[in-house]
């Protein structure tokens, strides 16, 4: 039996090595441990602890598993109608079922729901995902957001100090008009927590009817001319400057 390893040089935790392999969230590699699916060196890892060091073996369900490449990051421009989930129990379209050939196995930082479009940044490396999408690490995500109804914009002002919708407390909102034609307004809206559908949530709550939602930028990496289905990898220089401090000794990998 495989016992957990406080240290090895050069070794890294063996649900978050899975993560960057890209197999799983380290939330569900952990799962596969527990569910012994995982073996090291042809032995069930049966904890989390346990560490994998350079030349180690790696096999879920007796399938091997490439050891993670350096980090990537592209970004995508989705179009509405896709669902954000690698296998779709409706049998929707999905992000992934629309990716070019030759992208490896990649994974989504945060979500955007059917109807949204816009930014939606890929990675390779399951542990940079889940920690970009931490309002902890403090990245805006930024929208256009086309709204049907009267726009109060002392309400949107309001935001600002955070909102309670149906139980769930929001963070702050920062969220103003940029145009209005009849009872339909443009709509800039930045957050950082990125809850579940928050966007069309707030909005329902201040009487509005969102009827189309684009999100523009997420933290520092913008939407721009990228053409709408289109994928463009961010390049090794940008993510040097951009990714958190932990990330960056991945990159020469």
């Amino acid at each position: 039996m495989a016992e957990p390893v406080d240290d090895r040089p050069g070794g890294e935790r063996i649900a978050k090595w899975l993560a960057r392999a890209g197999v799983a969230s380290r939330r569900d590699a952990e799962r596969l441990i527990d569910d012994r699916r995982i073996r090291l060196n042809n032995v069930p890892v049966t904890h989390p602890a346990t560490f994998v060091s350079q030349g180690d073996l790696v096999q879920l369900d007796g399938r091997l598993i490439a050891a993670p490449e350096r980090t990537r990051l592209w970004r995508f421009h989705k179009p509405d109608g896709l669902v954000t989930t690698h296998r779709d129990p409706e049998g929707r379209p999905t992000v992934f079922d629309h990716l070019p050939p030759g992208l490896p196995r990649v994974i989504s930082v945060g979500r955007l729901d059917l109807t949204s479009e816009g930014l939606l940044l890929l990675t390779n490396d399951g542990a940079l995902s889940r920690v970009l999408e931490l309002p902890e690490t403090g990245w805006i995500r930024r929208y256009r957001v086309r709204v049907w109804g009267h726009v109060d914009e002392r309400a949107l002002a309001n935001l600002a100090s955070g909102a309670t919708v149906e139980g769930t407390r929001y963070g702050p909102v920062e969220a103003g008009v940029d145009s209005r034609r009849g009872e339909n307004a443009w709509l800039a809206v930045a957050l950082r927590e990125g809850k579940n559908r928050e966007v069309r949530r707030l909005m329902m709550h201040l009487g509005l009817r969102v009827t189309r939602l684009i999100r523009i930028s997420y933290g520092p990496f913008q939407l721009g001319a990228l053409p709408r289905g289109a994928v463009e990898e961010v390049t090794g220089k940008v993510l040097r400057e951009q990714l958190p401090s932990a990330f960056r000794h991945t990159l020469s990998r």
